[in-house]
């Protein structure tokens, strides 16, 4: 069983908790969480790509030449693709680029991330975090405290404006609910700090 500290909403340090092995403490599998991230990046492409094809490349009516008799190619339009100024073949058109994993495989690369910044010591549990109005210093302070220095990934057990607000204006922590944790956002954190409630809704999920 994987024991990691937790500490007081204040900074000092409480009693130690144990992590699910189920979740915390699995073989990482590196395939799965590139396949996760992969995904996720996909999704978050806009997809706004257009090109204009012979039908919405304005003019070309008219035929510019007859059909016989010139010595030249037939031409029906000076629009056409092979035309100069016209319309393009094959081109990209707006879509969506969103794609879904199995459900399988995306927990177990949701597992194997955790528990490779378990591995690193890089989870931190703090009893709870709860602001009745902004507070940006303290909660500077209070990772300061828990030595979350660096990129830090702060999960809560449920959406908190007050924590997010508190974080806004620091730009190297994020902040998210523990229901819409990802892997490219853990990724993306070298530390994440979790409160026991949102550890314990992950391994009621993902256990």
């Amino acid at each position: 069983m994987t024991k990691v500290t937790s500490f007081k909403e204040n900074g000092t340090k409480g009693t130690d908790v144990e992590l699910n092995d189920s979740v915390f403490n699995i073989e990482p599998n590196e395939n799965v969480i590139f396949d996760a991230v992969v995904m996720q990046r996909a999704s978050m492409r806009q997809g706004t790509h257009a090109v204009k094809n012979r039908s919405a490349v304005r003019g070309g009516g008219r035929k510019p030449w007859r059909q016989k008799g010139t010595g030249r190619a037939r031409q029906g339009s000076i629009r056409s693709p092979q035309w100069v100024g016209g319309g393009v073949v094959f081109g990209p058109t707006p879509r969506s680029y969103a794609y879904h994993l199995p459900r399988k495989v995306s927990r177990l690369a949701l597992k194997s991330i955790l528990s490779q910044r378990a591995s690193e010591g890089n989870i931190i549990v703090i009893d709870s975090i709860n602001y009745k109005e902004p507070k940006t210093k303290v909660f500077a302070t209070l990772l300061n405290k828990v030595k979350a220095t660096g990129k830090t990934l702060v999960v809560v057990e449920e959406e908190n404006e007050n924590v997010a607000l508190s974080a806004r204006n620091m730009d190297k922590v994020t902040v998210v609910a523990s229901r819409k944790i990802n892997v490219l956002d853990i990724i993306n954190n070298e530390k994440m700090v979790i409160t026991k409630a949102a550890l314990s809704n992950i391994e009621e999920v993902l256990g």
